[in-house]
């Protein structure tokens, strides 16, 4: 018996309904009940140098200054927010300035929702409640949600993951292979999180998220059993002090490349941004929740997992040698990895196949053939990224081999729509010119091999890196016969400003608009246009949306499913088996 499309679209949507309001119950079960003295907040501010003044009246008497131990001592929190109009009873209300709008503009407006007292980078004028004054409101806001949430990241082994490239597919690897070596872990990145056994889809066009959410869902991780998490740490969630108050224990370092220079302004301070990761390591390497020493096989116990600080880079990445050395100063132990031959966990005879690859592998611990369920050579690293954590942690080999092996694909990562037509359809998440680059080089021998070329759809986000704009043009416009710029979340820029600069680079390689180019704002027309000039043998890449489940226009977010639109273009050819 079988469903109707339809049908079995209902039935994933009512899925998904439960699993999101099972999720959202852990994450109302790990928001604290019992309310907590701000001045125990007010003492940690003070303690890390983040507090300069306190301003305002606390019980009827001028409040005193950073100096005294007693401003707003007798005060209570049951919250802490940064969004006004989440303020509850008794909240503390933390003024961060964002993009479009300041938070000190709505203070007023949170104490009069019921805010007790506000933490400010200048005092606002005319306020009832006090006013803790910092210098930096994202850092403070940061160690507000630390306390509040009760530092959830020393009760668990964090790995945080960062680099251009690769986050989210090493996030996946080295979970499964927590898992297989009976650590339970939790996770949040680009495509999802997993709270306990539970695994959700991410909702928001965001991968590290703001701190109170964050430091909240590590707390759910912590109540829901899990000992270990997998963070995906983004140079967003560094530069904006999302991830200050995390106790990391290990750092992976994937690559680096050009990106997100619209919020860091150079490609140095993007860079610096990540080391920064690095560079907070070090502290108590080799200890354990419970203060002793265990290791490989004794994860579960009551000591919890052994607590390394260690740092996991690519040695074949030419910022590789950055990342070990701000590691080292730190106090962290390194290990490389990479296919080179100073790689101490390094790949040798890799043989790929259109789905899946082996390849064999040395580490200090052990040598040999791993099986990875994924297609595209650079996962290759991405794999050893996981083995190199896997021999920090002494997991047993088998383990770390039988976790990789159970990873069979992550959505919207190289993801293969088959529906019968006789040309490839791959849709990825690659949005950076080097990602982009990668994926292209990868399909291109597998184009080749069926007597077929490449075709690339696909877009820049509006108000977000402009530079990378033209060298996405070029890049596909090298490698592909045929190249469609379409949308991808064009926000409140003009998408017609956007598609041309693309097309810039790509004329630049020498195609010409209306033969080997194409410029189609509507994503749904561009993919349309694209299979219907697709030859057999061509391979048609989707990029840029990967997982994501909106397209933001300029009115907001519109729904969109990559992977389902791509499906549907096809049936319209007839294309359904």
């Amino acid at each position: 018996m079988t469903m109707s499309g339809e049908r079995a679209g209902e039935a994933r949507e009512a899925t998904d309904a439960a699993t999101a309001r099972e999720w959202d119950g852990l994450l109302a079960a790990a928001e604290p009940t019992e309310p907590r003295p701000l001045g125990e907040l007010i003492e940690r501010l003070r303690a890390g140098g983040q507090l300069i003044a306190i301003e305002g009246r606390v019980d009827g008497d001028a409040a005193p200054g950073a100096g005294s131990s007693a401003g707003g001592s007798d005060l209570t929190v049951r919250g802490v927010t940064y969004d006004s109009r989440h303020v509850l009873a008794e909240s503390l209300f933390v003024a961060i300035r964002g993009g479009r709008s300041d938070g000190h503009d709505f203070v007023s407006a949170a104490a009069e929702r019921g805010a007790v007292a506000a933490i400010v980078e200048r005092a606002v004028p005319g306020l009832a409640v006090p006013q803790l004054v910092v210098a930096d409101t994202r850092r403070a806001l940061a160690t507000a949600a630390a306390w509040w949430y009760g530092d959830p990241s020393r009760d668990l082994l964090v790995v945080g993951i960062t680099g251009t490239d690769g986050k989210t597919t090493t996030s996946f690897l080295a979970t499964a292979m927590l898992e297989a070596a009976g650590v339970s872990t939790g996770l949040s990145t680009t495509v999802g999180g997993k709270i306990g056994a539970l695994r959700l889809a991410n909702r928001e066009h965001v991968t590290t998220p703001e701190s109170p959410e964050l430091q909240r869902l590590l707390r759910a991780m912590v109540l829901a059993g899990n000992s270990a998490a997998i963070v995906e740490t983004t140079s967003h969630g560094l530069a904006l002090s999302r991830v200050a108050e995390i106790d990391y224990d290990v750092a992976i370092f994937t690559n680096l490349s050009h990106e997100h220079l619209e919020l860091h302004g150079t490609f140095e301070a993007y860079r610096d941004a990540k080391l920064s990761l690095f560079r907070g390591l070090g502290g108590a390497a080799g200890t354990t929740r419970g203060g002793g020493t265990t290791r490989g096989g004794d994860h579960g116990t009551a000591g919890g997992p052994y607590r390394p600080r260690a740092a996991v880079i690519n040695v074949d990445d030419p910022a590789g040698p950055i990342f070990a050395a701000a590691a080292r100063d730190a106090g962290a132990s390194v290990i490389g990895y990479g296919e080179s031959v100073g790689a101490e966990v390094r790949a040798t005879a890799v043989a790929e196949g259109p789905r899946s690859m082996h390849f064999d592998v040395v580490t200090p611990r052990w040598s040999g053939s791993v099986e990875l369920r994924l297609a595209g050579r650079f996962n290759v690293l991405n794999a050893l990224a996981a083995v190199a954590l896997g021999e920090v942690l002494e997991l047993d080999p088998e383990r770390i081999r039988t976790g990789l092996a159970a990873v069979s694909g992550v959505p919207g990562r190289m993801e293969r729509i088959d529906r019968g037509q006789p040309f490839g359809v791959i849709v990825d998440y690659a949005h950076s010119p080097a990602s982009l680059q990668i994926v292209l080089e990868v399909l291109a021998p597998l184009a080749s091999s069926g007597g077929g070329g490449l075709i690339a759809v696909f877009g820049s986000a509006g108000e977000r890196d402009v530079q990378k704009r033209p060298m996405m043009g070029r890049v596909a416009g090298e490698r592909c016969r045929l190249v469609i710029v379409t949308d991808e979340d064009p926000r409140g820029e003009p998408s017609e400003a956007i598609l041309n600069e693309i097309a810039a680079g790509a004329e630049a390689a020498g195609l010409v608009r209306g033969r080997g180019l194409h410029t189609i704002p509507d994503r749904r027309d561009a993919m349309d246009a694209a299979f219907a000039a697709a030859r057999p043998g061509d391979v048609v890449l989707l990029a840029g949306k990967g997982h994501e489940q909106t397209i933001i226009m300029a009115g907001g977010a519109v729904p969109w499913d990559e992977r389902s639109e791509a499906i549907q273009a096809l049936a319209r050819l007839g294309y359904s088996s």
